[in-house]
């Protein structure tokens, strides 16, 4: 019985726990089948770092570095579905985040205050169908610059981390969530956001109707 515990104490630490919700519209199908374009907004981190950690960093960097994990794994999510499309698993075309953000800023959209805009305006600045959005909570920075950045003053971090990702896709015609993924990790994730997301997003794939 010792040895039994033993074992299951290691298969926790080593791949944590997993907690799973996804809503999926009861006409999804009609959405997707509406939809031709998609882009994927920035989204918003909150970085839960220790308290001894978080009392070498200024506000102004906390901040500083959840935005660059925003724009990370804005990143990381159009590689997720990229792959989905060279695999063959979906046919919508995916707005690169470089033009996502590009068009945003040209539009005076400040790429880390989107919720001054409703998704139909956001869907109309951008010329696509659907909107991927969503906010993610880690308690470990995994973009190149806050690495860097959290490395220097703390030293390194090992591998365990803990991430909930809650993503939204909304259709932006009438604004209908079509999508919504919540989604819990404890355990090693990567060294990098697309090695996050990866994690995090590998269950769902067959599930969400854009990409099953």
């Amino acid at each position: 019985m010792r040895k039994f515990l033993l074992l299951f104490s290691v298969f926790v630490l080593q791949y944590g726990y997993s907690q799973t919700h996804l809503y999926v519209h009861e006409d999804a199908e009609h959405y997707v089948a509406e939809t031709n374009i998609i882009a994927i907004l920035p989204f918003d981190v909150e970085v839960k770092l220790r308290p001894n950690a978080m009392k070498k960093l200024t506000a102004e960097q906390l901040v500083e570095m959840e935005k660059a994990e925003g724009l990370d794994v804005q990143r990381a999510m159009y590689s997720w579905f990229l792959k989905r499309k060279k695999r063959g698993d979906m046919r919508i075309e995916v707005l690169s985040p470089q033009k996502t953000n590009a068009i945003l800023q040209r539009n005076g959209v400040d790429l880390h205050n989107l919720d001054k805009y409703l998704p139909g305006e956001l869907g109309a600045m951008l010329g696509v169908d659907a909107l991927v959005m969503g906010d993610l909570e880690t308690s470990k920075p995994m973009s190149d610059g806050a690495s860097i950045v959290v490395g220097a003053l703390f030293g390194f971090f090992g591998s365990t981390n803990k991430g909930v990702i809650n993503l939204d896709i909304v259709h932006t015609a009438d604004e209908t969530l079509v999508v919504n993924y919540n989604k819990k990790v404890s355990g090693s994730l990567g060294s990098s956001s697309e090695d996050m997301i990866n994690v995090l997003m590998r269950k769902v794939t067959r599930r969400i109707p854009y990409t099953g």
